[in-house]
């Protein structure tokens, strides 16, 4: 275990989505899971807090990033492509819109995938975290 591991002190937050921009959100939530919001923070190190987003039914994307934007996934099939745009996705399984855009976000290595087992993403207003006790984090629109 890292030094910073270990001087952490893990906070939860709680995020609503409803009306926020994806991108601008999602951005917010990389920096918190990293720990970049913190002195102690080590770029090899976990010392981010647990984020939990709510509503995610409810987030914007801008311009026609919801007709236009597409994401692509594959079977492991020969020609098992699958591709479904971002309103497809938002009506179906919110959660992932957003799982995705953080996940992006972080960097691409064992750490990130660590990191991204601190987010929690639910569709609708209600979430099983309250004996956390998340406080609210602001995020501007």
């Amino acid at each position: 275990m890292k030094i910073a591991e270990a001087l952490a002190q893990r906070q939860w937050y709680v995020v609503d989505a409803q009306g926020k921009v994806l991108g601008r959100m999602a951005s917010e939530i990389a920096k918190i899971l990293r720990g970049k919001n913190k002195p102690i923070f080590t770029p090899n190190a976990d010392a981010g807090d647990f984020v939990i987003v709510i509503n995610a039914r409810g987030v914007k994307l801008t311009g026609k990033k919801l007709q236009k934007k597409v994401y692509y996934r594959h079977t492991e099939y020969p020609g098992g492509i699958r591709e479904r745009t971002a309103e497809k996705m938002l009506e179906e399984k919110p959660e992932d819109l957003i799982l995705l855009a953080v996940k992006g976000m972080l960097p691409k290595n064992r750490l990130s995938r660590r990191l991204v087992t601190k987010l929690k993403v639910y569709a609708g207003p209600e979430h099983p975290h309250e004996a956390q006790k998340p406080q609210p984090l602001a995020i501007e629109a």
